[in-house]
């Protein structure tokens, strides 16, 4: 059985993550080395001796850890699914959009600086002024953030302004947009305002919500649903939510859903970076399919 895609060590340089995609190793690489104190500029033969020593240490427990996760050396057709490790990310950190121990589980970027790659759906995203790839991220599936934190006004953390999540459709059997993106919305505002994944509520929690927004769009060439609210928080000045749900354009074309996560106020992300993001998702390799509302949409059910 095939590990599911994520970050693994390197089968050639195992002192690297390597990028596995769940059928075959990518091309994006991600340093995971332990840096060696050097010593200082005219330090004593023994103080150079001892970092020698212990550099050395590292490449040995790198190269055996390597060859524990992959069973082997080279290029090989995979990790070993008996012994390789989680994928970097996978785990849940403490507080919304907060710090956790490792990168987030979304999959390497493109090589364009101006879009972020969603390789398991088979799309990029924009990455807009302001937005950037995500790093220590508490929720799965982010695919990008706003710059910079802040302390959250409600329970102790730390929070941004912004996220872009994007995730497949596994638990439902239902294939219509507009259903999933109705039913997806709830659960979407109340991951991102009112607790979070350790049960805290950074925002004092919802104290209610309003729908301003809702309709067809045509996303990466394919019809598509989006619902957005307004939500209002006990803490702070809320935000918007919004879900969108399309179909996807690899594999099986199990359906999509992309949650935008925009704070209110002065310090939130525009409003209409959210309709700027969709209008600009892309399948992989197809830079020239459009997106928008009206868009060559066909009847959605």
């Amino acid at each position: 059985m095939s590990p599911p895609p994520g970050w693994y060590p390197d089968p050639s340089a195992p002192h690297q993550q390597r990028w596995w995609d769940g059928t075959a190793w990518t091309e994006h690489r991600s340093p995971d080395t332990v840096p060696v104190r050097q010593p200082a500029p005219g330090g004593s033969g023994r103080a150079k001796a001892v970092a020698l020593v212990a550099a050395g240490a590292v490449l040995v427990a790198a190269i055996v850890t390597g060859a524990v996760f992959l069973g082997g050396s080279g290029d090989g057709d995979g990790p070993d699914v008996r012994t390789a490790p989680n994928p970097v990310g996978s785990g849940a950190g403490p507080t919304r959009g907060g710090a956790s121990p490792s990168p987030s589980a979304s999959g390497p970027s493109a090589d364009d600086p101006s879009v972020v790659t969603d390789q398991l759906n088979g799309i990029t995203l924009p990455l807009l002024d302001g937005w950037v790839r995500p790093r220590y991220v508490a929720e799965d599936d982010v695919v990008m953030t706003t710059d910079g934190t802040y302390d959250c006004p409600g329970d102790s953390g730390v929070c941004r302004h912004g996220l872009v999540i994007s995730r497949t459709v596994s638990q439902s059997d239902q294939t219509s947009p507009r259903a999933l993106a109705r039913q997806d919305i709830a659960d979407a505002a109340d991951a991102a305002y009112d607790r979070d994944l350790v049960g805290r509520r950074p925002f004092g929690g919802i104290e209610s919500h309003r729908q301003v927004k809702s309709g067809q769009i045509a996303v990466a060439g394919r019809a598509g649903y989006f619902v957005r609210w307004r939500v209002t928080t006990a803490k702070g000045p809320g935000g918007f939510v919004e879900s969108l749900a399309f179909p996807s354009t690899v594999g099986t074309e199990a359906p999509v859903i992309v949650r935008f996560v925009f704070d209110a106020g002065e310090a939130g992300p525009p409003v209409a970076d959210m309709d700027r993001i969709a209008r600009g998702i892309r399948p992989i390799g197809d830079a020239a399919t459009g997106g928008g509302v009206g868009s060559s949409i066909g009847p959605t059910t």
